[in-house]
């Protein structure tokens, strides 16, 4: 026969003793201590349930977005004009893309960035031009020498005035020398300045007068503009109003020109002119001239995922530049790679990765000023390195994909044109951030055990506490 006593061993519901269920001053101090324990670790653990947490891997790029990489940016210049700056895109499989033009806008600036007017329209640029066979005949000189002391004075004087602005060194100025010379008279002969006063073919050496060429703006040679008279210096600033010629050089092209420019001026009125109301018979290749000599740029262009560069130059294939003028400096305002990421989603991705975006546009406010003296040739270049960063939700949702770089600039003494030249250089990992999915059986079986083990650490501090008392 099995007692009793065995029986009630295995009694998993005993019955608590009398004097451990009476109430006492320590009893209850030791339960509040007990209680305070159980809501601290209880809340700790509810944090950390609730903290959202990441794993970070670098892996080989597998990138959704092609095999094209976008690149963003807005770039101002302030001693580079308009009618050249040049978007250039280059790499190392041979890809050569030169001013680029259908993703880029040009707004013309003054010494403090600041516009002033509307976006610059640049228009097709020919590489080819015609010019003249004529032999340079230094007895033919049929336009008029303007210095500083009597432009101002003729360029109000005649309702059509177009200026050659050249160098002696010129290449392009030397082939068109004999052409406009040749057409100048011509224009004087047709339409005589003092009996038809109605245009005027002058020149200006812009090596003898540099500030009267400045001032017009002047950075490649030879420029020929039009000025009309009554619109050319008008009330808001002071900005010049004229054109930029872009046409043929010959001498058959210029006369044509020149007539076209006067074909509804009447004898002897200038109401039009005045009123700067000029319609030509013919299309003429002319465009508006930069009313300031700085530059801002802004727009995208999509390269290869491959190292390459992006370059910002003077460029054109029909006139020269003087290499000891140029200057290069700049203030970046935006430059990125990859697609635009809105503040919105930037905002909500941070509270996984709180450092996430700040080498996404790290050269962002920066200005990159040239202080060297004239003459240096000075080409300034960025070496950019990209890594992309991918952040993938519980999930296995992307939810952000972005490109982030290291940048390293430096001014550099260059034997060609100065340059404005961004090297960037892709990685071939990538970083991958993932978002830790949390338990909540996990959650549930810790806090039951922090319930269990802080009631049975009061109850035992109780019972010895008690036990102690009797003794």
């Amino acid at each position: 026969m099995i007692s009793s006593s065995k029986i009630k061993s295995v009694d998993f519901y005993r019955k608590i003793p009398r004097d451990l269920t009476e109430a006492s001053l320590s009893g209850a101090g030791l339960s509040i201590v007990a209680a305070l324990c159980m809501m601290f670790l209880f809340g700790m653990e509810l944090n950390d349930y609730l903290t959202i947490s990441t794993s970070t891997s670098v892996i080989v790029d597998k990138s959704t977005d092609g095999d094209f990489l976008r690149i963003d940016f807005n770039l101002s210049f302030p001693a580079l004009s308009c009618e050249f700056a040049s978007v250039d895109v280059s790499d190392v499989l041979g890809t050569n893309r030169l001013n680029i033009t259908k993703t880029i806008r040009k707004f013309s600036i003054d010494p403090d960035l600041r516009p002033t007017g509307a976006e610059f329209h640049s228009g097709p640029v020919s590489n080819f031009i015609k010019h003249g066979d004529e032999v340079d005949d230094e007895a033919v000189e049929g336009s008029v020498l303007l210095t500083a002391n009597n432009f101002d004075k003729i360029s109000h004087q005649f309702p059509i005035l177009v200026v050659n602005f050249y160098t002696p060194w010129c290449y392009w100025s030397n082939r068109l020398k004999p052409s406009w010379e040749k057409a100048a008279k011509i224009i004087r002969e047709r339409y005589d300045p003092e009996m038809d006063g109605r245009i005027l073919l002058g020149k200006v050496d812009c090596t003898v007068e540099g500030d009267l060429c400045k001032r017009n703006h002047i950075q490649g040679y030879p420029s020929i503009r039009i000025f009309r008279k009554g619109s050319d210096v008008r009330d808001d600033h002071g900005h010049h109003d004229h054109e930029s010629y872009y046409g043929d050089r010959d001498t058959e092209s210029l006369v044509k020109t020149m007539e076209d420019l006067i074909a509804n001026i009447p004898l002897e009125s200038q109401r039009l002119a005045l009123e700067g109301k000029v319609e030509n018979a013919t299309e003429i290749a002319k465009r508006p001239a930069p009313l300031t000599g700085g530059c801002r740029i802004e727009g995208y262009v999509r390269v290869k995922k491959v190292p390459g560069n992006l370059i910002i130059s003077a460029h054109s294939g029909t006139h020269s530049f003087d290499a000891s003028q140029m200057n290069m400096s700049h203030v970046i305002s935006h430059f990125s790679f990859g697609k635009k990421v809105s503040p919105k989603v930037i905002s909500d991705v941070k509270r996984l990765v709180p450092y996430l975006g700040r080498s996404h546009d790290r050269l962002n406010g920066r200005t990159f000023i040239n202080h060297r003296e004239i003459g240096a040739n000075v080409t300034i270049e960025h070496y950019l390195q990209v890594v992309k960063t991918e952040v993938i939700s519980r999930n296995s949702y992307p939810l952000i994909e972005e490109y982030e770089y290291t940048a390293h600039s430096s001014l550099a003494q260059s034997f060609y044109l100065p340059v404005t030249k961004f090297h960037f250089e892709l990685s071939p990992m990538q970083v991958l951030i993932t978002e830790n999915q949390k338990s909540f059986s996990h959650f549930i079986t810790n806090v039951c055990a922090i319930i269990g083990g802080s009631r049975n650490i009061g109850c035992n501090s109780a019972q010895h506490y008690e036990n102690g008392e009797k003794n």
